[in-house]
């Protein structure tokens, strides 16, 4: 993984400030990189909504056409979505310009391989190599970009024949969805009232990005909170930039949290699709192993990122699993952390229950989650974590992504993150007095560290 200031250049992509250190030559290289990777043929272009796009699109254009790729330009695109056209479309792989749950001064480009998924780690480092080397394919003919329309129906089809449509229709359940204005604008209404529901949409704009952080965080579900008690819907939904996460408000208009949006949507593909193992990562609530002894399931915890999560899925023979960000992954649609899917299992789990949503969450195991980001930089974080092995050397340590310490009354991770210059820090137990003890502990080490 390479660092420069706001820039991340890492299995996840490659993500910065646009006109800082996400300039189009940074751009046009990466894409060369990527074009020159995975070989001739059509590779899909998509975004979200950010004002950047058409910038970050352009350069992307020009790299894939200097090395002789065909781009087929998408629009703007939910990534779970782009995932779905670019394996159904048989399309030679794909680039989606999207920050996700960044701030609207970012952008980003995800690189999507043959097949609709995220690079593998050692996949990405071929990618990376080439970008450093600068060695790219040449070409002497250069091929015109191509636009295809409503890419989205190829998702479409498969939400709609996963989905029991009857069921989900006979309770013509209200739902308020917030897509922050996202990607997922252009086409959650019209999904929605295809699954029968009563639908009112607020922040659906993609002209005008964003109306409060796309990270969606109970923090920034306030207007989609105040419209569910206005109208007196029975569930409202919110989608990040891109629409990958999923967070659910309840009839009450409160934040039922991203760990438990994760835990209905696997409550409900358990009960009522099939019987799999589990895979989450490690910063994932324990609710999810309560679930899997009520249905004598196996729970797998793989590293932190969706990849890693889907290639665990494909060792354990896995048909769900997630992120407890809010990020559901169904293998029926497609192996990738998908919020259209998430709504589609969680109004089937309203449905057929006949419960509330704050009567569903009530029904788990309570725990306590406290998440914080500290800004570090990718050289204060290494010393950091090693400086952090040895204070905690007593404790029962995993080491599989950064720190986690575990026990039976709370578990901690802490790990830098692959996304933005900051150490993440997880803690989880019953008792909210010892969970914010721990946190403040571990926090304040970290920032003491970072001095």
């Amino acid at each position: 993984m390479k660092s420069i200031s706001d820039l991340k250049i890492s299995i996840s992509g490659i993500r910065g400030i646009v006109g800082k250190s996400f300039t189009p030559r940074l751009i046009l290289d990466f894409t060369q990189a990527f074009s020159t990777y995975v070989g001739k043929g059509k590779i899909a272009v998509a975004s979200d909504s950010r004002p950047t796009r058409d910038m970050v699109k352009h350069a992307v254009f020009s790299g894939l056409i200097a090395t002789g790729n065909t781009p087929v330009d998408l629009g703007i695109l939910p990534i779970p979505s782009f995932q779905v056209y670019v394996k159904y479309s048989r399309a030679n792989g794909g680039i989606d310009i999207t920050a996700s749950h960044n701030p609207v001064e970012w952008n980003a480009l995800k690189l999507v391989l043959k097949g609709g998924r995220f690079p593998f780690s050692f996949e990405a480092e071929e990618i990376i190599d080439i970008y450093q080397q600068g060695e790219f394919r040449k070409e002497n003919t250069f091929p015109k970009k191509v636009y295809e329309e409503d890419a989205f129906e190829y998702h479409r089809k498969r939400l709609l024949s996963f989905a029991d449509l009857d069921a989900i229709k006979e309770k013509k359940i209200k739902v308020v969805v917030d897509s922050c204005n996202g990607a997922a604008s252009p086409y959650v209404e019209e999904f929605l009232k295809k699954l029968g529901c009563d639908v009112i949409v607020i922040n659906n704009d993609v002209n005008s990005p964003f109306p409060h952080s796309p990270e969606p965080l109970p923090e920034n579900l306030k207007q989609l909170s105040e419209a569910v008690k206005k109208y007196g819907a029975d569930i409202g939904f919110a989608q990040d930039a891109d629409a990958d996460r999923l967070a659910v408000v309840d009839e009450r208009g409160e934040p039922i949290g991203e760990e438990y949006t994760l835990a209905l949507g696997i409550l409900s593909y358990l009960r009522y699709k099939k019987i799999s193992p589990i895979v989450v990562n490690l910063s994932t609530s324990r609710v999810i192993e309560d679930i899997g002894k009520e249905f004598n399931v196996k729970v797998f915890r793989s590293r932190i990122g969706e990849i890693n999560v889907v290639e665990e899925m494909l060792t354990y023979d896995s048909f769900i699993g997630g992120e407890g960000n809010g990020g559901i992954i169904a293998k029926d649609v497609h192996l990738c952390r998908d919020s259209f899917t998430g709504m589609v299992l969680i109004l089937e789990l309203l449905a057929k229950t006949g419960k509330k949503v704050s009567e569903l969450k009530s029904s788990f195991n309570q725990y306590f989650i406290k998440k914080e980001k500290v800004k570090v930089s990718l050289r204060q974080s290494l010393l950091i974590m090693e400086k952090l092995k040895r204070k905690y050397k007593n404790e029962k340590l995993n080491f599989k992504d950064g720190i986690r310490i575990e026990s039976d009354e709370f578990w901690a991770l802490i790990r830098p993150s692959n996304t933005e210059p900051v150490i993440r820090v997880f803690i989880e137990g019953k008792d909210k007095k010892h969970v914010e003890s721990l946190f403040k502990e571990i926090s304040d080490e970290i920032k003491r560290l970072r001095r």
